[in-house]
């Protein structure tokens, strides 16, 4: 064909095209579901892909079918929410990708309740004045870690830097060289103190920090010394820390605040539940630590937030920074996390409703017996086809916490027909998406993480995958 005449034909093919206005009537039953101007620009974009494809001297049967076609599948796409539901078989119960700790239905549904429509997240109901959103949950943390008064910053980052900033804004920060940390996300500890207006003074080496270092780095410009908790990792060996009561000493001598940046902030011991050793939040304000900051969304089990607790003079010093009402957090995050701490009865009961330190508790047998119920209801053409067997493995607790520890499990492994990696990609598009791994050259999906309200979303997945 020449030229002139492969030209008129891509213009016949063009004219053949309809116009936006006739796709936006044809598809309006997603006008109510996204945002007129999304819905719209959606079918314009399609619109200019297809007509490049013709001007490619791409051929189509049918130019009308192609083009309803391609624009339905991008608008139902769009349709769907973004954020929902995923089954972690991952074995990695505090998973950042997948939100950290998972919050039990019946705790949402509580803090939900609570913030619908209005609430008195800053009223006084008895008095009738204006209140403070942090009394929501300040009794709760102060009874539960033995603080004077406690405030909640959107995550734990945004604590630390609230700290210094609002103690040692224009002074010296004195840290440890073994506990320059990398927070994660590439949040790197003397980045967040430079952010908050100080000035970071390594003391020590890299495995070991002497009381004397503190104290000869000690200045008339020192407006704290910052204490950052490994949690990513240990230093193994040849090492040495300052004892936190030698610490508290020295701050009190030379009446300079003692922060701590504890990250994930266990505020019950672990081993009483035969689970690893962590030290809690108590143990650092006994210690006379002046402020201790922790995770939300970590051991406590709780929204993504930054609790900060301690003194009271302090905590006043804090709440009346101008950065406070930048990172303060949301009536939501507040509800879910007034219903987190509640869970905590005492240091030896938590209720069921704390679904992270439920799972954590979980053991192997118990995970067997979910995994065996699990595969009793699992077709037998699927079973012959992913010949799927029960597996003992180890997991980790996930986002920085209990680093060395490892938890006993089980995982599904998937001795398959198919390569793992579609496995993988079928079962994370399936219409409840399930996150599992490859180890060994085969699929496993792991139990530790996941929930037993979620087996019959689980089985579904699975039996649909072949």
């Amino acid at each position: 064909m020449s030229k002139m005449n492969t030209e008129n034909h891509i213009r016949e093919i063009l004219k053949q095209i309809p116009s936006v206005d006739e796709l936006l009537h044809q598809f309006d039953s997603f006008n109510r579901l996204l945002p007129y101007n999304l819905f719209k620009s959606t079918i314009q974009q399609e619109l200019k892909q297809f007509r490049k494809s013709v001007r490619d001297n791409v051929e189509y049967d049918d130019i009308n079918k192609h083009i309803s076609n391609a624009i339905l599948y991008k608008l139902e796409i769009l349709a769907k929410p973004n954020l929902h539901n995923v089954i972690n078989g991952t074995g990695i119960i505090l998973h950042t990708g997948l939100g950290r700790a998972p919050i039990s239905q019946n705790i949402i549904d509580k803090a939900v309740v609570s913030v619908t429509h209005f609430s008195n997240l800053e009223l006084d109901l008895f008095s009738g004045k204006r209140g403070e959103r942090n009394t929501h949950i300040e009794q709760l943390v102060n009874s539960l870690t033995g603080s004077e008064s406690a405030i909640v910053v959107n995550n734990n980052a945004a604590a630390v830097l609230l700290m210094l900033n609002s103690l040692a804004e224009g002074k010296e920060v004195i840290i440890s060289r073994g506990q320059q940390v990398e927070i994660g996300g590439s949040f790197r500890i003397p980045d967040v103190i430079l952010k908050s207006g100080c000035i970071p003074i390594e003391v020590g080496a890299t495995n070991k920090t002497h009381l004397k270092d503190y104290a000869n780095a000690v200045t008339p410009n020192t407006g704290a010394i910052l204490v950052a908790h490994t949690s990513n990792f240990k230093v193994m060996g040849f090492t040495k820390e300052v004892d936190l009561s030698e610490l508290s000493d020295l701050a009190r001598k030379k009446r300079i605040p003692l922060l701590v940046d504890l990250g994930s902030g266990a505020i019950t011991d672990f081993q009483k539940f035969g689970l690893p050793y962590e030290d809690t939040v108590d143990y650092y304000i006994k210690q006379g630590v002046h402020l201790v900051s922790f995770s939300g969304d970590k051991l406590l089990g709780g929204p993504q937030a930054g609790i900060i607790c301690g003194k009271k003079s302090l905590v006043k010093k804090l709440h009346q920074n101008a950065l406070y009402r930048a990172l303060r957090t949301d009536k939501l995050t507040i509800s879910i996390l007034e219903q987190t701490l509640r869970t905590y009865i005492s240091s030896t009961d938590i209720t069921d409703d704390n679904l992270t330190f439920k799972l954590f508790d979980r053991g192997q047998k118990e995970l067997e017996e979910m995994g065996n119920k699990i595969i009793n209801n699992i077709t037998s053409k699927v079973k012959s086809m992913h010949k799927i067997k029960l597996i003992k493995t180890q997991v980790e607790a996930g986002s920085g916490s209990l680093p060395l520890e490892k938890f006993p499990s089980i995982a599904l492994e998937f001795e398959s027909q198919l390569k793992p990696t579609q496995i993988s990609k079928t079962f994370r598009n399936a219409k409840y998406p399930i996150l599992g791994y490859i180890q060994n050259k085969q699929f496993r999906i792991d139990l530790k993480a996941i929930p037993s309200e979620s087996i019959v979303n689980l089985v579904k997945t699975i039996n649909s995958s072949i």
